[in-house]
């Protein structure tokens, strides 16, 4: 039996085509197994809150559309905590960052009269000074970005305190639509918002131009290609989960449809998800997580990436803050309190390594999304805001553990018994010695066997 033989027939079905199915290959184990999770927990709760409530509440269109307006600002928080956390780096601030950002912007547009619009440009740029202050210490001077911001965290709540006196400042009705706003409706008539609609489409022409690229460049490469099944059913069940989902969103009650926070958080997500994945930039952040050292010996400037990152979760966390204090109509004292805490359990859950390195911006917001349907669901079901926050709690520390545990060297895992089991069943009774491939999980005849 030849090299290729080996190594073809291990690569076709089972286990790691399912994958390619969700991850184009690319999901590692953790991540693949929380998107289950998300889809168990959505089915969970749908089922008890049909026993118990006597319909199933959790995929009504009105519970959809308040999950969004209600989490939208923690995902946006999570896109930058999760380039933070692949640094090595920790961010304490972005709560009090948000407050801060939304006492400024509102009390601009109160006292000075300020239009919105050019309130949202300033908010956005108290974000980058802030992010510009809190990464000069952490990228030039050397200070842990833990100690770095957590003093933000300290000082930012207090200018909120400041600034707004404790007390609360409203905001004008024009603002509020980019936290409390919905898709407009079009003169066109039918049972459903014809725009979101549209997104709907627009998402599902995405996901078949992704694979078909995907597919393309995977063969103009001699990469390793998934089956042909394997991407119509990607195809296919992603788009009817796009559609269905934008349909729910489309025959909300009347006056609703799918939130401008959904549509500022889904824009926002492609855009990362680009930059970590295709550019020199988004690279060199995961160069210098996995390896500082050997990052800076090849030429990557480790105190510049530094420096843009801290300053890009600042402008993250100033939007968060923005589309809060518009959703709510007024900013407040109490503002951002414990979201820093939301947006690090995103992306730990979502698969980020605690060491730095690993994560990516899509696992990120899955995380979250367990945890605000999680958080949704026990809501709905009426289930005390203590015991909320307790299992929230057993939840980050049993998504940690797995990935500590998964990272021991000869830790055991559910996923890799079973691989390893297939992969013996391939090979033959007694297979001569075997050379593992630098990179894989694959194996590969040495070459004076194979003449034999």
């Amino acid at each position: 039996m030849s090299t290729q033989s080996v190594s073809t027939e291990k690569k076709r079905g089972g286990l790691s085509d399912i994958k390619k199915v969700f991850g184009s290959g690319q999901s590692s184990a953790h991540q693949f197994g929380i998107l289950g999770s998300l889809i168990v927990i959505i089915a969970l709760f749908q089922l008890l809150t049909f026993i118990y409530k006597g319909q199933g509440l959790t995929l009504s269109s009105t519970n959809l559309i308040n999950v969004v307006n209600q989490y939208s600002y923690i995902l946006i928080l999570a896109i930058g905590m999760v380039m933070v956390i692949i640094m090595g780096h920790i961010d304490l601030s972005v709560g009090s960052v948000a407050a801060f950002t939304g006492i400024v912007v509102a009390k601009a547009m109160a006292d000075w009269n300020l239009p919105w619009p050019l309130a949202i440009v300033l908010g956005l740029v108290v974000g980058a000074l802030i992010g510009a202050w809190q990464g000069f210490w952490v990228a030039y001077v050397g200070v842990p970005a833990f100690i770095v911001t957590l003093a933000g965290m300290l000082i930012f709540r207090g200018g909120n305190q400041w600034i707004g006196q404790s007390t609360t400042t409203p905001v004008p009705q024009d603002f509020t639509y980019i936290g409390a706003g919905y898709l407009p409706e079009l003169p066109i008539p039918l049972n459903f918002n014809v725009l979101t609609m549209l997104l709907g489409l627009l998402g599902v022409a995405w996901i078949i131009w992704h694979e078909f690229r995907l597919r393309a460049q995977q063969k103009r490469t001699g990469s390793d290609m998934a089956p042909a099944w394997v991407s119509i059913v990607k195809v296919v069940v992603l788009s009817g989960v796009i559609l269905w989902a934008a349909y729910l969103f489309a025959t909300g009650r009347p006056g609703t449809s799918f939130p401008v926070s959904g549509v500022i958080l889904v824009v926002l997500v492609i855009i990362y998800s680009f930059v970590t994945n295709n550019t020199v930039f988004g690279r060199h952040i995961y160069a210098v997580g996995g390896n500082r050292l050997a990052a800076s010996l090849s030429g990557v400037k480790d105190r510049r990436v530094d420096f843009f990152v801290m300053m890009n979760m600042s402008v993250l966390a100033s939007l968060a803050g923005m589309i809060f204090v518009a959703r709510s109509t007024a900013s407040g004292p109490q503002d951002g309190n414990g979201w820093e805490l939301d947006a690090i359990a995103a992306v730990f859950i979502g698969g980020a390594a605690v060491s730095g390195g690993i994560g990516t911006v899509i696992g990120s917001i899955i995380g979250g999304l367990v945890m605000a349907f999680l958080n949704n669901g026990l809501q709905l079901l009426g289930v005390g805001a203590d015991l909320v926050q307790i299992i929230k709690g057993l939840v980050l520390l049993l998504a940690v553990a797995v990935d500590v545990l998964s990272r021991r060297g000869g830790g055991a895992s559910i996923l890799g018994i079973w691989s390893r089991r297939r992969a013996a069943r391939v090979e033959s009774p007694e297979p001569p010695a075997v050379v593992p491939s630098a990179g894989t999980n694959e194996t590969s005849i040495p070459a004076d066997l194979v003449q034999k």
